[in-house]
């Protein structure tokens, strides 16, 4: 663990494992809720300091480690396709969008800005300061294990607070490398803090109930997001969850469906279907859904599962066998229930896939809203289509989910993408885009998706408090 400038050991400690072929990549120190308020410790030791320092020095900090990280990318690639299983090419993807986090808050660092306002009194001025929150602790997933960890500390330093991060428990290694890239870069000792653990729990209770900690930051699934924010209710702490997702991907009749198929085939399997962003629910217009059921199905076949480090490989394993589980059984459900399989349905087990958590990449049709697949968010590679007819009815059916941060829409007509665009009930909406994401737009949900957003302006906000001085001269 990386705690006030230190890397230390514990006596505890716990394997990390490849899920491509279950062999173990590394042991990392097995936190406990003791570290984290050491960590907690240093963090309100370090914060007088870095919140002083001055909105160039903290830039030039995040762009040196933003060098670093491109200059590493080869090695942090490959050690994330060892640690979480995604091929290598989507890796390296990864760390350049890690990358450019860093890059983008070393520049909104200087753009601060507080105001002055008018006052009805003669003798009085107002003043308004954008201050740091304070001690941040941050929880990061494991399906994007470097660019999940810059989107939460990029901002948090770049306002001056300073952070505690605890990472996903499959995916420590990555973490531990992009913390060595900060220290390589100068970040003083206690600014940016890291504690493993293999048990979540004890960590995360102390993130939520230590009052030293102003904000804490999570990614994950809404059920733990929940459980966290209730945690942390109690003592008002800034909050920001960026949770699950339940995405629908909408063509209509006046695109190509062919194109809109491509489209649906790269978004929905990048990540082996395990991102938040990825399309759940496919609807497509009667009239254009054959030729888009034949384009995707092919694009569906034509996907190779393998190690991540095999060059041919374009998708990779699931992280675990419970996730394994899960998407087959909500195939399984869906199949039962009426849907029709075209393709994938099974694990597959064929040579060196044996010994890893593969899924064929699967396409249904005919899904219908009493299947599971329907309701629940699946985080594989699985693509469930469902023919709609009119505009009303597939943005009913769209909104039609207690998640709010994904949607896609496939259209020529630019009234119907202005009315989806307003109509659909979700953060991000993709019109003729399947990758409506940066690291300088706003990413975050509604409902059950999440609080808050990351990226842009507004993630820098999250991590800064106001304050209003009135002056009677």
């Amino acid at each position: 663990m990386y705690i006030n400038g230190q890397w230390l050991q514990t006596a505890n400690r716990f394997a990390v494992f490849n899920p491509a072929n279950g062999k173990e990549v590394g042991q990392v120190p097995d936190g406990d809720a003791d570290d984290a308020r050491r960590a907690i410790d240093a963090a309100v030791a370090a914060f007088p300091g870095w919140a002083a320092a001055t909105a160039y020095e903290r830039s030039a900090k995040l762009y040196r480690a933003y060098e670093l990280m491109l200059a590493k990318r080869d090695d942090l690639a490959r050690l994330m396709t060892a640690e979480q299983g995604k091929p290598l090419r989507m890796a390296l993807a990864e760390v350049r969008y890690a990358a450019d986090f860093l890059l983008w808050f070393a520049e909104e660092a200087k753009r601060v800005y507080g105001e002055s306002i008018p006052s009805a009194r003669a003798d009085q001025r107002f003043l308004v300061r954008r201050e740091p929150v304070g001690v941040v602790c941050a929880i990061t997933p494991w399906n994007y294990p470097v660019s999940m960890i810059t989107r939460k500390v990029a901002p948090a330093l770049a306002a001056g607070c300073t952070i505690v991060l605890k990472p996903a428990e499959s995916t420590p290694l990555c973490a531990m490398a992009v913390f060595r890239i900060l220290e390589e870069a100068g970040i003083p000792a206690g600014v940016a803090n890291l504690v493993t653990a293999r048990d979540p729990q004890p960590v995360g209770e102390v993130f939520c109930t230590d009052p030293r900690v102003r904000k804490l930051s999570f990614t994950g699934s809404t059920e733990v997001g929940r459980a966290l924010y209730q945690s942390a209710a109690g003592q008002f702490k800034r909050v920001s969850l960026e949770l699950g997702g339940h995405a629908p991907f909408i063509v209509f009749d006046d695109a190509d469906p062919v194109h809109a198929a491509k489209g649906a085939a790269a978004v929905k399997f990048l990540n082996t279907g395990q991102a938040c962003i990825s399309p759940n629910r496919i609807f497509v217009q009667r009239s254009v859904a054959a030729p888009f059921l034949d384009t995707l199905r092919k694009r569906v076949e034509a996907q190779r599962a393998g190690d991540g480090l095999d060059e041919a490989s374009t998708v990779g394993p699931l992280f675990s066998q419970r996730a394994l589980d899960k998407v087959d059984a909500q195939v399984q459900d869906a199949v039962a229930l009426g849907a029709t399989l075209l393709s994938g349905g099974r694990r597959l087990t064929d040579g060196a896939l044996q010994q890893g958590f593969f899924y064929a990449p699967t396409l249904l049709a005919d899904v219908t809203p009493e299947m599971r697949i329907y309701r629940e968010e699946t985080f594989g590679p699985v693509a469930p289509v469902i023919v709609f007819d009119t505009e009303q009815q597939a943005l009913a059916m769209a909104n039609d989910t207690h998640y709010g941060l994904a949607a896609y829409v496939y259209t020529q007509n630019f009234a119907r993408a202005m009315r989806m665009f307003e109509g659909l009930h979700f953060g991000i909406v993709g019109i003729n885009d399947i990758n409506p994401t940066s690291a300088a737009a706003p990413f975050g949900g509604m409902k059950h998706s999440g609080l808050g957003r990351e990226g842009a302006r507004e993630g820098l906000e999250e991590y800064l408090e106001t304050k209003l001085g009135g002056f009677s001269i």
